[in-house]
């Protein structure tokens, strides 16, 4: 999705960039059940989707790895399509495929210093098999992770990390007890690799106070944030979903703003009645949390409670409807959070809808670079 172009930050302007640090006034002590050097190298960083995807997949040019390496990037999350390692839908030419390319993924990324997650990203085959079928589902996901094991175990246990399942389609308390096994699983295959873990329901912030921390204490906990989805996901790609018909909705969101006005004006007249019912939902749902605080907040208590550490590994907000300057608040707002609470992050995602690259010139954009970094500050409108 090709924006206006803009001017590009230089290498050096890039090197410049202060990251905020955690103040220590409201920052919770780090936790110490993960080692301090992986939870600075989960720090920042960006996810790589698509990367590992099959003959029509390629690694992101060489130049911009470097490039956002030196602006302060340290992780890459790494998605791996799930049926893609796992026998029953995958022949094992194809399989092995997928493992040389994850290899050479790791090759390259750790030489430039990144430390990675290998993320196991299933679809809906396999999501479909999970809800249906747990015993079955069980021993694909350990089967992926034997076959994903012997290309992790080739790379330093504090570079490259094991992210379980992304996004477990299946009720709270069965995907408890699914993970617990599946990660003991996995610690015997990989032994000093910290493993990155989620709840159900979308790995949302206010799904993890129903999640216990796991009995490993090498693990950390991701969540992933979209909130408010009406604004994140304005002008959705596909044409039947309702937030498609949503375009240029400020963020935060209130219901006094001309902005807001006219776009209700314009879903009535349209008939629109699905979005114009999102919207208002959205609307009502602002004037209780207006900003990103508002929806991080479980997540925050559950890691006073429990003394865990936390990764928002999943943000972002499509490019093709929100007006920029509001995306560029909203994605300041999360990584602010996330630095005065000490996680980590990792934006959704590098070159595509929710991308941090600006798609005229094939380079970081510096207006998201700097929301991300923290020199840009939230601000509301």
């Amino acid at each position: 999705m090709a924006r206006p172009c803009r001017p590009l930050l230089s290498a050096a302007i890039l090197l410049s960039i202060p990251l905020a640090p955690a103040s220590a006034d409201t920052c919770v002590a780090v936790p110490q059940t993960v080692a301090p050097a992986s939870l600075a190298a989960l720090s920042r960083g960006f996810n790589a989707d698509g990367w590992i995807n099959g003959e029509k997949s390629a690694p992101p040019p060489r130049e911009l790895l470097q490039q956002l390496r030196k602006a302060g990037m340290s992780h890459v999350r790494l998605p791996v399509p799930a049926e893609r390692v796992m026998l029953r839908f995958a022949s094992t030419a194809g399989r092995d495929e997928t493992l040389r390319a994850l290899h050479d993924a790791l090759k390259q990324l750790t030489s430039l210093g990144y430390s990675v997650s290998v993320d196991l990203h299933p679809g809906d085959r396999f999501n479909r098999l999970h809800k249906d079928d747990p015993d079955a589902a069980m021993r694909e996901m350990q089967d992926a992770w034997s076959a994903l094991a012997q290309v992790i175990r080739s790379y330093p246990a504090d570079r490259v990390f094991a992210e379980l399942l992304n996004e477990p389609d299946v009720e709270a308390d069965r995907w408890q007890q699914e993970v617990e096994a599946l990660a003991a699983f996995v610690r015997r295959l990989l032994p000093a690799t910290t493993l990155i873990v989620g709840p159900a329901n979308w790995q949302r912030a206010d799904s993890l106070p129903r999640f216990r921390p796991l009995p490993d204490p090498n693990v950390v906990y991701a969540i992933h944030v979209y909130d408010p989805m009406v604004f994140t996901h304005q002008g959705h790609w596909d044409a039947q979903d309702p937030l498609h018909d949503i375009l240029d909705l400020p963020y935060p969101i209130n219901a006094g703003d001309p902005a807001v006005q006219a776009l209700r004006r314009d879903l009535q007249d349209r008939g629109a009645t699905k979005a114009l019912g999102m919207l208002d939902t959205a609307v009502a749902a602002a004037s209780d949390r207006p900003g990103v605080d508002g929806w991080l907040q479980p997540a925050a208590a559950w890691q006073r409670q429990f003394a865990r550490p936390i990764i928002v590994n999943e943000f972002g907000v499509l490019k093709a409807g929100a007006p920029r300057d509001s995306r560029l608040r909203w994605l300041a707002a999360v990584t602010a959070y996330a630095r005065e609470h000490c996680w980590g992050w990792t934006h959704w995602e590098l070159a595509q809808g929710f991308g941090l690259v600006d798609n005229s010139t094939g380079k970081p954009d510096p207006d998201v670079m700097r929301a991300l970094l923290g020199t840009a500050k939230p601000g509301r409108r």
